[in-house]
């Protein structure tokens, strides 16, 4: 954080060395990460990536203590559909997926297939299995479940014009039919009351899927993002069903680890790229160096922004007066992740027994996550409870205010007091308790965005700079940062009139 706002004062030392690239990548997320996975494969070696923070990975960053690694945010990947190419190539590389990537029912190495019980539902001081609340619902809720989930199989099935599935990811791959983007004026929530869907139940279950795939409650994510939520993916296994996910101790930070491996020589960390100018010939960069306290000059051909679009008005001198307005109009989700780490594992409570996702139905946070639940051992022993808050109940601003001047203290007694209601054991358990702020997190699928031209405008390459972030989707998963980075990864190749390799 600290590193990120010295870009407001502009107080850097001048540069004192000047250096050659073939392209810089800013920013070493998941979309960094995939672009130089990309040019990496593709055989051209001539780049250097630059990340802000020590360690790469982004929103999915990662630690560890004695007991095991943990996530500090995204946690799992759901089975690629066969419109996720990127992903599914990707995973093809690492080993995750065996076989071939465009069968449309892949195998997965089953030490990364979440183990079960999957997920499980505290509501009225009882656990039950999966997440759509079940217990001491009416026959109203039970017939408001089926008309919605009929919906969204209409939804699911659908077609556009083009032959395209109505919603896919990577969503670039989603159908454009007037009427499907339509849904993006209107919220979630008067998407429900439009088809007469008031069961208190089913609106906190797909708030709750709102919340916690785009860190905002439904009455401000666009019913187009909200569906999609729910009627994308349709990623299938041979030894697994749809609905497993993939997943590890320290959450997609595993992923992270094995990507780097073929270029982690051509990752420059601790490095802000504080300001960026196009010339006739090339792309200078200045790139800060925290721990040396000094400035380097960069010069690159082409430049693949992977860093949140918000940054680039700070960076780039001259920028284009309508992307800078889009970046300008992106609102940013603020998040809070803690880390508990337990000397032995919670009371389970009443009901379904302790898994890997632990959702509290009326809790401001969206539950906690075991880490220790992929071990063969994982019903003995100290873990790790990953506890995750979006923010979601006020203009994000606030929020962001809120979790700027809150104190640790305040948040850790938050959070105990909240687990204490399921799990009424869990502060004589805790022995340490580690509180990440998420200030800008994930970009927010508000009513109008995704489809709008604004958002549009940040796909497209300007000169010999190349977008390439999942802010450019208008929300945050991996497989859209995996897609944009891969794809501006091509355009660089493209430009630089490099073949490329790939087993599609």
């Amino acid at each position: 954080m600290e590193r990120g706002h010295r870009l407001r004062g502009r107080d850097f030392p001048a540069p004192s060395e000047f250096r050659k690239t073939g392209v810089a990548i800013v920013g070493g997320g998941i979309a960094g990460l995939s672009a130089a996975w990309k040019l990496n494969k593709s055989g051209f070696g001539d780049f250097q990536l630059f990340e802000l923070e020590d360690a790469v990975g982004g929103n999915a960053r990662s630690g560890k203590n004695a007991v095991s690694a943990y996530p500090w945010g995204a946690h799992y990947l759901p089975l690629p559909g066969v419109e996720a190419r990127e992903t599914r190539e990707l995973l093809a590389d690492l080993g995750v997926l065996q076989g071939d990537p465009c069968a449309e029912t892949p195998s997965y190495d089953e030490r990364y297939l979440c183990f079960a019980p999957q997920e499980r539902l505290y509501r009225n001081g009882l656990w039950q299995e999966g997440l759509l609340p079940q217990i001491g619902t009416t026959k109203h809720d039970q017939e408001q479940y089926r008309h919605f989930f009929a919906l969204l199989e209409q939804f699911r099935q659908r077609q556009g014009a083009s032959g395209l599935r109505a919603f896919a990811i990577p969503a670039a791959r989603s159908a454009r039919d007037a009427d499907l983007m339509a849904l993006d004026r209107i919220s979630m929530r008067q998407f429900l009351f439009q088809h007469k869907l008031d069961s208190p139940l089913l609106h906190w279950y797909v708030n709750y899927g709102c919340r916690d795939d785009y860190g905002s409650d439904y009455a401000r994510v666009s019913a187009w993002a909200g569906l999609h939520y729910f009627a994308s993916r349709n990623g299938q296994a041979a030894n697994a069903e749809s609905d497993q996910v993939l997943t590890w101790p320290e959450g997609n930070d595993w992923l992270v680890k094995q990507m780097q491996r073929g270029f982690k020589e051509r990752i420059v960390s601790g490095a802000l790229v504080q300001r960026m100018e196009e010339t006739k010939s090339h792309v200078e960069l200045d790139v800060f160096m925290h721990s040396e306290n000094r400035s380097v000059r960069w010069q690159a051909d082409q430049v693949i922004f992977a860093a949140p679009m918000f940054v680039l008005p700070h960076l780039f001198e001259g920028l284009d007066t309508n992307l800078k307005q889009a970046c300008q109009q992106i609102r940013y989700a603020p998040w809070l992740v803690a880390n508990l780490t337990l000397n032995s594992l919670p009371n389970p409570g009443h009901g379904a027994p302790l898994s890997w996702d632990n959702v509290l139905y009326d809790s401001p946070a969206l539950g906690y996550v075991n880490a220790t639940h992929q071990n063969l051992r994982s019903h003995e022993g100290p873990t790790v409870l990953t506890y995750y808050q979006a923010l979601s109940g006020e203009p994000e601003k606030n929020a962001r205010q809120r979790l700027f001047d809150t104190p640790r203290n305040q948040w850790a007694e938050m959070i105990l007091r909240d687990l204490s209601r399921p799990h009424p054991d869990i502060r004589d358990k805790v022995t340490q308790l580690d509180v990440f702020r998420w200030g800008h997190a994930m970009s927010m699928p508000v009513p109008g965005w995704i489809w709008s031209a604004a958002r549009e405008r940040l796909t497209l390459p300007h000169g010999r700079l190349h977008p390439a972030h999942s802010d450019l989707s208008g929300f945050s998963i991996f497989e859209e940062a995996n897609y944009w980075g891969v794809k501006a990864a091509e355009s660089v190749l493209q430009h630089q009139h490099l073949l490329l390799r790939s087993r599609w």
